[in-house]
């Protein structure tokens, strides 16, 4: 196997892990100074992100947001990671 085809497959592999690991039901679970790492391992891919750098600051702080879902259905979570770990969670409750 070449080693190009051994990265798709290595790829292909963590990212069906990733989905698999990723749970709507988590989200309630998602708190201040958690990894971006753990978030995604945990509840997945954010459905929408954005990034401010606040008029040119060098840190840029981030909003990850997760539309409610299956499991989740009734609640928006929004959180705000900044330098690598999240600094704010949100959790509204929409109808």
């Amino acid at each position: 196997m070449n080693s190009t085809l051994k990265l798709s497959v290595l790829c292909l592999a963590f990212t069906a892990f990733a989905a698999l690991a990723a749970d709507v039901g988590e989200r309630r679970f998602i708190q201040d100074g958690m990894s971006e790492g753990q978030v995604l391992m945990k509840i997945g891919k954010p459905d929408s992100e954005s990034e401010d750098s606040g008029g040119g600051a060098k840190i840029k702080e981030k909003t990850w947001v997760y539309f409610p879902a299956p499991g989740d259905s009734q609640t928006l979570t929004t959180l705000v990671p900044r330098e690598g770990k999240v600094i704010r969670v949100t959790r509204t409750v929409s109808r």
